[in-house]
């Protein structure tokens, strides 16, 4: 954790609905930035130092016959998505539950979510460890305070996860090595999918089947790509170098790490044109320039502000980047928060965990979820099933 008071990301007086921001935005100059191979100034690259990979994880893993895909009833789109979603995963049919989601705003209140959670959980199969949402609004459960939505479905609703700036109740799969987390911890972490259209969900599901076993040594053609931690002249959401700086000395294998420190802001906050991104963390109101990068499938791409996890269009945001900006982009998964968290380093995915987990074997929704360790206020989205380093 770092030393300092945790702090609003943004001011209460902008904020209707904990939207605006109390941190100048830097004005940027659009440039290419040179990821050097070795040390100084502010794109310091750490290397790709080979190390031994991680042993491979225990089986039996999360597959396609504990994922129950959620559709949204009278929705053609969630029920489009959720069809391809099957198709292309392999699903089991009896795995699909349509839920009657209520259309009427961009919240579901505490009360709907648990008339429709009741609903859900008396339709799940035993067997079910993890849910995939193929709605993207509603995206927030809201009573006293918000949840997102996919923690809310994992834990119910519970104000002791959510409430703003105060700590929040951890979660008992953080950095856990169950690979079966309802039948070991009566809780199973669910996931947005976050594409808009069948088109962008098809484009997304096709990333995360590409990726399935793309690093493994036995691979026909290994993967090598690039672990971009950027820590960002923005003060407040850069609290996470700590853990990049932890993280960039032990490498992974054909995986160059860029650890880029520009918090004198006499750099750029970020990367433009560059291939083979793999992981990009960092943390900024709006990130630019992110459609110019090439990502690998299974990529993984998230930035620390308060509201990246809101989904409803017109909600009030402040102009922050909404996580699905990184999944449009071409990342496979990213994370973001629904009402003002503070930049509390343990309500955002921790990248030391997440890599850690990911390159062992687990999937995406196992990975990003064990990398949080308070994520009530938080949202997860991409493929689920995405194993890149996986059999």
């Amino acid at each position: 954790m770092t030393s300092i008071a945790p702090s609003p990301l943004v001011s209460a007086a902008a904020r209707p609905d904990t939207g605006g921001t109390r941190w100048q935005h830097l004005v940027l100059t659009f440039a290419t930035l040179a990821l050097a191979a070795c040390g100084g100034g502010g794109g310091d690259a750490g290397g790709s130092t080979p190390i031994a990979p991680p042993p491979p994880v225990a089986t039996p893993t999360l597959n396609a016959s504990q994922l129950a895909v959620l559709v949204a009833e009278g929705d053609a789109v969630s029920e489009a998505i959720g069809q391809a979603y099957l198709r292309l995963r392999g699903v089991p049919a009896a795995n699909l539950i349509r839920l009657p989601v209520p259309q009427t705003g961009a919240t579901l209140t505490a009360a709907q979510f648990a008339s429709l959670k009741a609903t859900l959980d008396a339709r799940l199969p035993a067997s079910v460890q993890a849910t995939l949402v193929t709605w993207t609004q509603p995206s927030r459960v809201v009573g006293s305070c918000a949840m997102g939505l996919t923690s809310a479905l994992a834990f119910g609703y519970d104000a002791g996860y959510c409430g703003e700036c105060r700590n929040t109740t951890p979660s008992a799969y953080y950095d856990s090595s169950t690979r079966q987390p309802y039948t070991a911890l009566n809780l199973r972490p669910s996931m947005m999918l976050g594409a808009t259209t069948l088109a962008e969900a098809e484009a997304l599901i096709a990333r995360g089947v590409a990726a399935d076993g793309r690093w493994l040594a036995t691979a026909a053609s290994p993967a090598s790509g690039q672990l971009v931690l950027v820590r960002t002249s923005d003060a407040a959401r850069s609290v996470r170098y700590t853990d990049f700086q932890a993280l960039r000395p032990s490498g992974v294998a054909r995986l160059t790490t860029n650890y880029i420190d520009n918090a004198s802001g006499l750099g750029l906050d970020f990367i433009a044109n560059q291939t083979g991104v793999m992981f990009y963390l960092t943390g900024l109101l709006v990130v630019p320039q992110i459609d110019t990068l090439a990502y690998l499938p299974g990529a993984v791409a998230d930035h620390l502000t308060s509201l990246g996890g809101v989904t409803e269009p017109g909600a009030s945001t402040g102009g922050q980047m909404p996580a699905t900006a990184w999944l449009r982009a071409g990342a496979t998964g990213s994370y973001g928060t629904v009402e003002e968290p503070c930049n509390i380093q343990d309500k955002f995915p921790r990248a030391s965990v997440l890599v850690r987990r990911y390159t062992a074997g687990d999937t995406l929704i196992e990975a990003y979820w064990k990398s949080v360790r308070t994520p009530g206020q938080g949202n997860f989205f991409g493929e689920p099933l995405a194993r890149p380093w996986g059999n």
